[in-house]
C-alpha cells in the first residue's frame, strides 16, 4: 500500500471533470449515432435539492424578513461538494466534487452580502481558466467538507491528504495552509477546537498508513504534538471525538479497498466485516490507547464528548451496518437504515461500551454549543432532512415507503427532550450553527443565542439563511435572509465572528 497517495487512490476524480470553464454542464455524453442510448441511471445526488449551481454569485442588501439581530455580526459560511465540468455523472461521485464554500455576511442588523466561490486547487483552477499561484502541492484537492475560523484565518478541509486552503475574509482563495511548515502529511475535515487550552486537535488518516495520527496544534499555530495511533486495515476515520483528558478514536468496518483503487473506483473504500468495530481512548498527552469492542454501525459525526469520573461521554450520529461509503451506483453513499443519535458511554472500569439511542428520528450533522467542546453539554442542534435521508436509502431509484419530513432540531439532553423546528415539504434543511448572543457572557445559559441554518425555499427556488432564536426554537424565525440562488446539499459550515 506505500505507493498509494491520494492521486493514485482517487485517479477516478481527474476522469470526472473536462478540462473546461465555468460554462461546463452536468450531462451525459451524447449517445453514438443510431445506437440505442441506454436508460438513465437514477442519480440523486446530481439532481433536486443535491444539484450543483453552476455559477459564483455575489448580491448586496439582501432581502430580509423579520429583523436580524445586531449582536450577530460575522459571516456564515457553509462547504459542500459543487462539481465543475462533469464529463460522466455515472462515474461521479457526491463526496469527490470541487468545493464550494457559500456565506452571508451580517452586521448591525443587514445582510450585507451573499457569495459562492469554488474552493480553488490547482484542478479548479485550470478548469476556470486561471493561473495557479506557485507549485502544486501533493495530494492537492479543492477542499469540500468543512470551513472553520482559525487565529483569525478561515480554513476549508478535507480528510485523508489535502492541505487546507485559506479563504479571505470574501471567500477569494488565498492558498494552501500548513500551520507555519508544521503539518507533515494529512490533516482532517472534523477539527476540535478547546477554547479553554487554546488548542485545535484533529485526527488524520491515510490509506497509506498503518496508524491513525492525533495532532495537537498549540496558541501559537503549530503543530506541537503527533501521536501515531496503530491500526490495521487502513479505516476510513471521518470523525472523533475530544474530552478534557482524553482523546476518542472510533475505529468502524470501512476500511480502503487497495483493489478498488487499482481499478480507479472514486471512492476505495469498503464495508469489512472482518474488521472489528471498536472504539479506543488514549489520554490527551498521549500514551496508551484502551480499545472496547462495540456492535458494527457506521459513526458519521460526533455532537460532543466529556468525561465523567473515570467514563467518558461521547453523543453521536450512527448508521446502521452495513454502510457503503462509495454507494451502489447512486453517486454517492448507500445506507440500509436512517441516521439516529446515540450515547456511548464507554467505561474503563467494567471495559465496555453503553450504547443508548437518544432519538431515532432520521438526523444528521450534530452541532454544539462551540464553546462547550471537550466539556459537559446539556444542548445538541441537529437537520432531519428528507431530501437527504432518501438520497442515501434509494440508490435503485425506489424510495422507502415512509413519510420524511424536514426540520431543525434541538435536543435537551439533561431532560431528554426535543424540540422541532418544522420546515414545509421540500424545504431540504442543512446543519444548523448555534452563536452566542454574547460570547463575551460567560455566565450566560447555553443555549442562550441562536441557530443558523441554510433551508432551501420550495416557492422562491432559492435558499434562505434562517435564524432562529435557541431558546424559542418552535416559534417563528427571528429572520430569514432571502439568498438570490441555491445552497446544495452540502455539509460542515461555521460561525465566524468578526475579531
Amino acid at each position: 500500500m506505500a505507493d498509494h497517495t491520494r492521486r493514485t487512490v482517487l485517479r477516478g476524480t481527474a476522469r470526472l471533470a473536462a478540462a473546461g470553464t465555468l460554462a461546463g454542464t452536468v450531462g451525459r455524453p451524447a449517445a453514438a449515432q443510431g445506437a440505442t442510448a441506454p436508460a438513465p441511471p437514477h442519480l440523486p445526488f446530481l439532481e433536486g435539492a443535491f444539484a450543483p449551481v453552476m455559477e459564483e454569485l455575489t448580491a448586496y442588501d439582501l432581502p430580509v424578513t423579520g429583523r436580524i439581530p445586531r449582536e450577530l455580526n460575522g459571516r456564515l459560511l457553509r462547504n459542500g461538494p459543487n462539481v465543475l465540468g462533469l464529463e460522466d455523472p455515472r462515474a461521479h461521485h457526491w463526496m469527490l466534487g470541487e468545493g464550494m464554500v457559500h456565506g452571508v455576511r451580517l452586521r448591525d442588523g443587514r445582510a450585507e452580502w451573499y457569495r459562492n466561490r469554488w474552493v480553488r486547487s490547482s484542478q479548479v483552477a485550470r478548469k476556470l481558466g486561471e493561473p495557479y499561484p506557485g507549485p502544486v502541492p501533493p495530494d492537492d484537492f479543492s477542499c469540500n467538507t468543512h470551513v472553520i475560523p482559525y487565529r483569525g484565518r478561515i480554513l476549508a478541509l478535507q480528510e485523508s491528504g489535502p492541505l487546507p486552503y485559506e479563504l479571505d475574509g470574501e471567500l477569494n482563495t488565498v492558498g494552501t495552509y500548513d500551520f507555519r511548515g508544521t503539518l507533515q502529511g494529512a490533516f482532517t475535515a472534523h477539527t476540535k477546537f478547546d477554547a479553554r487550552a487554546g488548542e485545535l486537535h484533529a485526527l488524520a488518516y491515510y490509506p497509506a498508513w498503518d496508524h491513525v495520527r492525533h495532532l495537537v496544534v498549540d496558541p501559537a499555530g503549530r503543530v506541537t504534538r503527533t501521536t501515531r495511533i496503530p491500526v490495521p486495515d487502513a479505516p476510513m476515520v471521518h470523525d472523533f471525538a475530544l474530552t478534557a483528558r482524553h482523546v476518542v478514536v472510533i475505529d468502524m468496518p470501512v476500511t480502503f479497498d487497495p483493489a478498488a483503487a487499482r481499478r480507479g473506483d472514486p471512492v476505495p473504500y469498503r464495508w469489512n466485516p472482518g474488521h472489528p468495530a471498536r472504539v479506543g481512548v488514549m489520554p490527551r498527552s498521549g500514551g496508551p490507547v484502551r480499545w472496547f469492542a462495540i456492535d458494527p454501525v457506521f459513526y458519521s459525526h460526533t455532537l460532543n464528548a466529556y468525561d465523567e469520573g473515570a467514563s467518558v461521554v461521547v453523543d453521536l450520529t450512527t448508521y446502521p451496518a452495513p454502510f457503503e461509503v462509495a454507494g451502489r451506483g447512486s453517486g454517492g453513499p448507500h445506507a440500509v437504515g436512517t441516521p439516529r443519535l446515540e450515547r456511548w458511554t464507554v467505561d474503563p472500569d467494567r471495559g465496555r461500551v453503553r450504547q443508548r439511542v437518544l432519538d431515532d428520528r432520521p438526523q444528521e450533522f450534530p452541532r454544539v454549543n462551540e464553546a462547550l467542546v471537550s466539556r459537559r453539554h446539556r444542548y445538541g442542534y441537529s437537520a432531519a432532512c428528507a431530501e437527504f435521508t432518501l438520497a442515501y436509502l434509494s440508490p435503485d431509484g425506489n424510495p422507502p415507503d415512509r413519510t420524511f419530513s424536514n426540520a431543525l432540531i434541538k435536543h435537551d439532553l439533561l431532560r431528554g427532550t426535543t424540540l422541532l423546528h418544522r420546515l414545509p415539504r421540500g424545504a431540504a434543511a442543512g446543519e444548523a450553527v448555534f452563536v452566542p448572543r454574547d460570547p463575551a457572557d460567560h455566565r450566560a445559559a447555553e443555549d442562550d443565542g441562536y441557530a443558523l441554518a441554510y433551508v432551501y425555499d420550495p416557492d422562491r427556488r432559492a435558499t434562505d439563511l434562517v435564524i432562529l432564536a435557541a431558546q424559542d426554537f418552535t416559534g417563528e424565525p427571528v429572520a430569514r435572509v432571502h439568498l438570490p440562488g441555491r445552497v446544495p446539499l452540502g455539509f460542515h459550515g461555521s460561525w465566524i465572528p468578526d475579531a
